[in-house]
């Protein structure tokens, strides 16, 4: 007998997500099943998919149901188990909110990264959504990243993935961003870096392009607008530890605009938009052909 599995789609600044409800845990979803959904010709396509499950009911989240009801199973587009994803996050607290889970206001969630704190804006502002991000950290050395006969010195800074920051004259100097930049020492980033090129737009205003390791360029990248804010700060000689003020830095991507905040304390918040766009069910002879 057929069996169909609901989905919604929805997106943040343009990084997209398949989203899965299953407040259960009784969907199976193999690294084949993801890789099938997120395709953009033959599924229903999206940079990762995300797994709405109680906290309670997986095991990787039980212990944190005490602090987070829901939890974020996070899957990249290729089908492998991911931490964290910022732009995700809001996505999946936008879904929440849209099934009437929850409502304006401040809620956790839990990931594998821990659990983060999520604030959903009333309508009237505008509904934005901001995330706690935890805190930076600036391995040290020197960094060079290039592209062609471009070359420049960037910023290491670790979110919990890495990440080479470098300030250019030109987004275009960063050409078509499909293959990773080359970096250097080999030995600051043994597993690969997200490489972000950055431009000034405004005093504490920016914008960017990223390079995500294992994917290419992608239309936006919480942690990597998060690094950038930190690494902007610090050229900037603003140290919010030091000074005991927080400091904010807009920062545009190609597919929107987040605002990024550091506070004394080191921790980073990010604001941005969160929209859902389609819901529906999947076909399960489908999957089943597709995984096959």
């Amino acid at each position: 007998m057929s069996t169909r599995i609901a989905f919604l789609k929805g997106h943040g600044t343009e990084n997209d997500f398949v989203i899965i409800p299953d407040p259960d845990n009784a969907v199976e979803l193999s690294p084949a099943a993801v890789t099938a959904l997120c395709d953009r010709r033959a599924g229903i396509g999206g940079d990762g998919l995300l797994h709405v499950v109680r906290s309670a009911a997986h095991p990787e989240a039980r212990h944190l149901a005490d602090r987070a009801a829901w939890f974020m199973d996070y899957r990249n587009g290729d089908g492998s188990v991911a931490e964290m994803c910022g732009n995700g996050v809001r996505v999946f607290a936008r879904y929440l909110q849209h099934a009437g889970h929850v409502g304006e206001g401040d809620l956790a969630v839990a990931t594998r990264g821990g659990v983060k704190t999520v604030h959903i804006a009333k309508a009237a502002s505008g509904g934005e959504i901001t995330v706690g991000m935890g805190k930076a950290l600036l391995p040290g050395g020197d960094v060079t990243v290039s592209v062609g006969d471009h070359q420049w010195p960037a910023r290491n800074v670790n979110m919990g993935n890495p990440h080479a920051v470098a300030f250019v004259d030109d987004l275009a100097d960063a050409g078509n961003l499909y293959d990773p930049p080359p970096f250097s020492p080999a030995s600051a980033y043994p597993d690969g870096v997200n490489v972000e090129f950055v431009v000034e737009r405004a005093p504490r205003h920016v914008a960017m392009r990223v390079h995500e390791r294992g994917v290419g360029e992608t239309r936006s990248c919480g942690t990597g607008a998060c690094a950038v804010a930190v690494a902007a700060a610090r050229r900037d000689g603003a140290d919010p530890a030091v000074t005991g003020a927080p400091v904010t830095y807009t920062v545009d991507l190609p597919g929107g605009r987040v605002v990024i905040t550091e506070r004394p304390d080191g921790e980073i918040e990010m604001t941005g938009p969160a929209v859902i766009l389609a819901e529906g069910e999947i076909m399960s002879e489908w999957l089943e052909t597709a995984t096959a």
